[in-house]
């Protein structure tokens, strides 16, 4: 499990980061809203954490624009502030819980262990596009009734395009909405996805827009 925390003091940083390893919680840190925002384009998060009070921009400012996004993660809000107005303008737009500073680490941890269970008991909806039925909560693929197995890559691939169907995507946007940087993917490694996953459910589904990028058809043809 990964919990991205947004936090400018190391001191509380750290500490989070040390005690939630301790419960097999992986903490990514990042210390201001810009950094925060370009992570949860690029990975998905069990629990993001928080603060308020940050240097570029208010913890509000980047909670409605996750939330904007349809990025449903669970936020628990970290503040100095025990003002009313902001847990209940925090909750307003989107947040799940809140934890007021000082804390206490044994409960901040308790609130993320029941945040992670809660949002694992959601079931998104399946994707459904002509013969193609996408399932995100076991991230399986069905073409005509049969389990397609797809490496996850491949799996992000084509329910980004099925997703965004209509609308040209260039390689690099793919890569930018998909993939982490530490991944490493290339424009060729995009044009690879795209001729396997042809090969495995229907060469017509992916469009080559010559000089563009890739789309897939409003409607299934």
């Amino acid at each position: 499990m990964k919990v991205l925390l947004v936090e400018d003091d190391v001191a509380i940083a750290d500490a989070i980061q040390t005690r939630f390893q301790q419960d097999m919680l992986h903490v990514e840190h990042v210390n201001s809203g810009s950094q925060a925002l370009h992570a949860v384009k690029l990975q998905e998060f069990a629990v993001i954490i928080l603060d308020l009070g940050l240097p570029d921009m208010s913890g509000f400012q980047i909670l409605s624009e996750v939330r904007s996004q349809k990025i449903d993660t669970p936020v628990l809000i970290l503040t100095a502030r025990d003002a009313s107005y902001d847990k209940v303008h925090g909750l307003d737009l989107g947040a799940d819980d809140y934890v007021v500073k000082p804390f206490d680490l044994e409960e901040m941890l308790a609130r993320v262990r029941a945040l992670i269970r809660r949002s694992m008991g959601r079931s998104a909806p399946a994707l459904v596009y002509g013969d193609i039925r996408i399932e995100p909560a076991s991230k399986t693929i069905f073409y005509k009734n049969s389990l397609i197995n797809l490496p996850v890559t491949q799996y992000k691939l084509l329910q980004y395009l099925i997703e965004c169907k209509g609308h040209v995507k260039t390689k690099q946007q793919i890569i930018d909405a998909l993939y982490r940087w530490e991944d490493c993917i290339e424009e060729n490694t995009i044009e690879v996805y795209v001729s396997q996953i042809r090969k495995r459910i229907d060469s017509s589904l992916i469009k080559t827009i010559r000089g563009i990028g890739y789309m897939v058809s409003r409607a299934p043809e």
